[in-house]
């Protein structure tokens, strides 16, 4: 059986190197990039299965990156940040990163980002051959199968992330559901630390299909609300 394959882009080497060590002794196969030109090369040469990706590099950076490897192709994409800053995560979400780290962090943690990343994108698939899985939540219409969302008719367009965890909502419409189990049906794994990830891909969906659909519980976690065209919030 060939070995999933991930591409790590990291311009510290020390960190690149470790990186590299622990998954191949996870069984990965691992290729290095050190700079925005030479990740997107790289994954042009050699499509990875999941990529993990500093958001500080040389060249262009990993906002820049994301956006042109998601271009050639859908690929899962972990972003590494030093900056625990709410405007780059987002950001980044946006084009394409499915979940973020930030500096400093387990090695483990990564691997265990990762392998859930993984294990979400062979959910979808699974989900894709599916036929019939279309919801309705007032004017929001959720087709599982092609993984669209339709809002009063318009089709904004989400992130894979964004749409699995509308979905996860709407299948209990009107219902709160906690942040650590979104984490744990969306992500697939279960940490009350990485909940902040789930706040950050939540504003980036509210402000696509309309803050008033997606209530907060404060503390607690969100509802997806019925809401027809013309009413307000």
């Amino acid at each position: 059986m060939a070995k999933i394959s991930v591409l790590v882009v990291e311009d510290d080497h020390v960190i690149s190197q470790a990186l590299a060590d622990r998954f191949e002794a996870e069984g990965f196969s691992v290729s290095l990039a050190f700079d925005g030109p030479g990740a997107v090369a790289a994954y042009s040469e050699s499509p990875a299965d999941v990529v993990v990706l500093d958001l500080m590099l040389p060249g262009f950076d990993g906002l820049e990156v994301c956006r042109r490897i998601q271009a050639e192709r859908p690929v899962p994409v972990l972003m590494l940040t030093a900056r625990d800053d709410e405007a780059d995560i987002l950001t980044g979400l946006a084009v394409g990163a499915d979940d973020y780290l930030t500096k400093p962090f387990r090695m483990r943690e990564v691997v265990a980002r990762v392998r859930a990343l993984l294990r979400r994108v062979e959910r979808a698939a699974v989900l894709a051959a599916a036929p019939g899985l279309v919801s309705e939540v007032g004017d929001l219409r959720i087709d599982g199968a092609a993984r669209r969302v339709y809002v009063g008719g318009q089709e904004p367009h989400l992130t894979p992330t964004e749409f699995d965890i509308l979905a996860r909502l709407a299948r209990e419409p009107g219902t709160v559901v906690t942040r650590e189990r979104l984490m744990r049906d969306v992500w697939g794994w279960a940490d009350s630390g990485g909940t902040r990830t789930v706040d950050s891909h939540v504003r980036g969906l509210r402000a696509k299909i309309g803050a008033e659909r997606i209530r907060t519980v404060h503390s607690v976690g969100y509802s997806l609300e019925p809401i027809e065209r013309g009413e307000s919030a």
